[in-house]
């Protein structure tokens, strides 16, 4: 039987109430700072969410705007950023980022079309900012939201980019903007990549545990 999406987000989102809040979703939560959201999850790429939190305080302490930004050398960056996962890229890209945002009038773009023309955003970093920044309907596709739909059936797809689209078709609406908050605070807590909490899981007795060999007792 396919899951009923719509009970399984219901439970998760009770769930994930007690769970570590991603940073990026935090950082929106304690700023509205369309901006610092988007620097955020620049940052947050292939980079744990402590890491993450740690270094995007120390650039906002020194740039918490674009201005600020600008008058940053790429190697003062680099060091405020450090380690993050890839340090020396995303301080290229957000060297370059007042530049880019010149266009729009020194403003992050509301748009998925806009947002991709920015340094070192893609897809799903477009989506988070749309939803999380913006508040504005965006499905926001990582590796822990891609990993558990496929666990969950509701999706049968091979690459984040895939489920984006499948998702679009398929997820009601309403689930849009939430989704990448939940399953994040989810996968990371209880559904891991490796060595998962099954024995823990809310919803171990109706998932269909695709692709899964769950860790059936406590460690």
């Amino acid at each position: 039987m396919p899951v009923n999406i719509s009970r399984f987000i219901k439970i998760l989102k009770e769930e994930v109430a007690g769970y570590q809040v991603p940073v990026v979703d935090l950082i929106a939560v304690q700023t509205r700072s369309p901006f610092k959201v988007l620097v955020a999850t620049i940052l947050s790429a292939r980079t744990k969410d402590e890491v993450t939190a740690k270094a995007s305080e120390r650039l906002f302490r020194e740039a918490p705007d674009a201005d600020l930004l600008a008058g940053l050398s790429r190697e003062r960056i680099e060091k405020l950023i450090f380690p993050v996962g890839f340090y020396k890229s995303k301080a290229g890209y957000l060297a370059k980022l007042p530049g880019a945002l010149e266009k729009f009038g020194g403003k992050v773009p509301e748009t998925i079309d806009e947002l991709v023309t920015l340094p070192g955003v893609g897809r799903k970093t477009a989506n988070l900012v749309r939803a999380v920044a913006f508040d504005k309907d965006a499905i926001c596709v990582d590796t822990h939201v891609h990993r558990i739909m496929n666990i969950w059936e509701y999706v049968d797809t091979k690459t984040p980019e895939e489920t984006e689209k499948a998702l679009r078709k398929k997820l009601p609406r309403k689930h849009w903007k939430e989704i990448n908050g939940i399953l994040v605070a989810f996968g990371q807590g209880t559904c891991r990549p490796v060595g998962p909490h099954c024995y823990r899981c809310v919803l171990e007795p109706e998932c269909p545990q695709k692709g899964v060999t769950p860790r059936k007792t406590k460690p």
